[in-house]
């Protein structure tokens, strides 16, 4: 039994990606900005309303601070996943810190009172989607690199 294993020829050019960080950060840090200096790190003025949208059934659709937030932070996410596709070399220090950002949220979470919301724990938990992701995509891209027969 034989294997033959075929390998991109030596000469092809390494594509060298501009290193981005983990964009999560901007939520993780407008949280902490937001929760320890306008509500004096109660996390329950998340529920604060910013604005009301009058829709047509007659009903207004309130958007909280919280709810702002969350949306800012499924965007950044987005563009995370979009991120990982890349295949540079930078992509495994972008990995690797996406890990420490999701480490840093899990501490917080259970360490610090005021993280112990709701929108804090959804941000959390899209950190660690934007890890599994990451690492997922590149051990999919990786495998198609390699090809054996």
């Amino acid at each position: 039994m034989t294997e033959t294993v075929i390998l991109p020829p030596q000469h092809a050019p390494r594509t060298r990606g501009r290193f981005i960080p983990p964009l999560l950060v901007f939520p993780f840090l407008a949280y902490n900005l937001v929760v320890f200096t306008l509500f004096g790190g109660n996390p329950v003025n998340w529920g604060v309303g910013l604005f009301a949208i009058p829709m047509p059934s007659g009903m207004p659709w309130a958007i909280t601070a919280g709810d702002f937030l969350l949306v800012v932070g499924i965007i950044l996410l987005f563009v995370e996943v979009l991120k990982s596709t890349n295949t540079a070399r930078t992509s495994i220090v972008e990995h690797m810190l996406s890990m420490v950002l999701f480490v840093l949220f899990l501490s917080e979470f259970l360490l610090v009172g005021a993280a112990s919301s709701s929108v804090f724990f959804l941000l959390m938990v899209m950190s660690l989607i934007d890890v599994v992701a990451g690492f997922t995509v590149s051990i999919t891209s990786a495998s198609r690199d390699v090809s054996m027969n």
